[in-house]
């Protein structure tokens, strides 16, 4: 029995960090024939490598070197201290190793800085080299505790496109690599150590997988391992029912559905990014979330499909800073292709969608984009449509802004009547206005937009429900 198990930048942000997630290890892995472990780079709040990273490269781009020699000071700082106090064996040749990355970046942000061009490649290779130096000081911590472990970089395993910034696995590739490299490591009761968030392409190049890369890559070497459960060890007791922030008795999921997750991701949870659960949900490998500072919690488990769709409704989220954007007019009615073209024209703009509501009548389309793109995506509709505005055809194209969207997430929904009225009394009953709404036929959410002053109160209301 295999399991992958994923620790982010706060369960490797220091010594007693690394201390810990070593112990946490190899306790669970007690329990299994084999475990690989994914690390993020060290990520400590308010400090943390990656960022410390790519703001000192695009610092250099701007021709600020001080501020990437600044960085690459406080990022040899960090790593010296962990390295100082969790190793003695090993302490030299992991210094060494990771300062050689240092010098590295620094070399990497004087060429930028010459240059003036920070390209998505050099992106890639400064934003991947804190998960290079965490891996190694923890395998080598755990060497030192007793426990084989072998620090392995990703670029050896996982083969990607050629998409900067954000690429794509060959699985076929990545299996055959994985099994080469891994399979020995497991058979000698090695545990691999592997950096998160990095690959490379057919040439070697390193890569970076994009937002959600190490949870990413965990996922990815689960399907190539045909893993029995994928874990992401985080600092929250799983998927909670709402923002904890907003609501005091927020609490965790104890089990959701791929599509469930993949709405409250999209809008706005603090969950997993919808591809990095693919992987495990199509090849039907449990993806649990857990909590490194509460490892008895058994956190949320994700599953292709929940068994009981009971209970209605999951949890509520919300996203703020919104502009609902509204191309309205008596003359649309029968005009083919006025939706297209409207969607047609906000994609030359680069700008994404979040939430489409269109009346029956076609006598009026909104939408709703990020707040600081609402006169990009209005000046290209007004171009878009010149004719037809001046021939009242369309009579206007408006950005209301400052609105939230609220959405309502449950599969349960749809087999319980009468969950859409109690959301819309809840939401009345507070005194929040719904300016629009949405909601898909499968019923696994119901989405509405409201004004962002009210977005607290309409998420307070709708989570007590739950």
């Amino acid at each position: 029995m295999t399991l992958v198990m994923k620790f982010g930048g706060t369960s490797v942000g220091s010594a007693q960090a690394m201390r810990e997630t070593a112990v946490l290890i190899t306790n669970t892995l007690k329990s299994w024939s084999n475990g690989i472990v994914i690390a993020s780079a060290m990520g400590s709040k308010p400090v943390k490598v990656t960022d410390l990273l790519l703001n000192g490269a695009y610092a250099a781009a701007k021709g600020d070197l001080e501020t990437a020699r600044t960085n690459a000071a406080l990022i040899r700082e960090i790593h010296q201290a962990t390295i100082n106090e969790l190793l003695t064996n090993e302490q030299d040749a992991i210094r060494e190793e990771n300062n050689t990355f240092i010098d590295h970046f620094e070399s990497l942000c004087q060429a930028v800085a010459v240059l003036g061009e920070l390209s998505p490649r050099a992106l890639d290779t400064i934003g991947g080299m804190g998960e290079r130096m965490s891996v190694r000081i923890l395998a080598a911590y755990m060497r030192e505790q007793g426990v084989p472990a072998e620090a392995i970089d990703a670029t050896e395993l996982i083969l990607t496109d050629s998409r900067f910034q954000d690429a794509s696995p060959d699985f076929a590739g990545t299996k055959e690599q994985t099994e080469a490299r891994i399979r020995p490591l497991l058979d000698q009761n090695i545990i691999p150590i592997v950096t998160g968030f990095i690959g490379a392409d057919a040439n070697g190049v390193q890569t970076t997988l994009g937002r959600g890369g190490s949870d990413f890559s965990a996922a990815i070497l689960g399907q190539v391992l045909g893993a029995e459960e994928v874990w992401i060890w985080t600092d929250v007791d799983g998927v909670m029912t709402t923002d904890p922030r907003i609501v005091d008795n927020a609490r965790s999921i104890p089990e959701l559905s791929f599509r469930e997750v993949s709405e409250l991701a999209y809008y706005g949870a603090r969950v997993l990014h919808p591809k990095t659960m693919r992987p495990c949900v199509e090849n039907n490998i449990p993806l649990r979330i857990k909590n490194t500072f509460n490892p008895e919690h058994p956190g949320t488990v994700i599953v292709p499909k929940r068994t009981n769709q009971n209970g209605g409704i999951k949890a509520v989220t919300s996203i703020k800073d919104l502009s609902l954007i509204t191309v309205e007019g008596k003359g649309m009615l029968g005009i083919p292709g006025i939706a297209a073209r409207t969607f047609g024209a906000v994609a030359t703009t680069g700008q994404s969608v979040l939430l489409i509501s269109q009346a029956s009548s076609e006598q009026s389309i909104c939408f709703t984009t990020p707040s600081s793109a609402s006169k990009i995506v209005v000046d290209a509709l007004n171009s878009e449509f010149t004719k037809e505005l001046a021939r009242r055809d369309i009579d206007s194209i408006q950005a209301h802004n400052g609105v939230s969207i609220i959405t309502v997430v449950g599969a349960g929904m749809r087999g319980l009547p009468g969950v859409a009225g109690k959301v819309f009394t809840a939401l009345g009953d507070s005194g929040v206005n719904i300016i629009a709404i949405a909601q898909g036929s499968s019923e696994c959410s119901i989405s509405v937009v409201v004004e962002e002053q009210e977005s607290v109160t309409a998420v307070q209301s709708i989570h007590a429900l739950i």
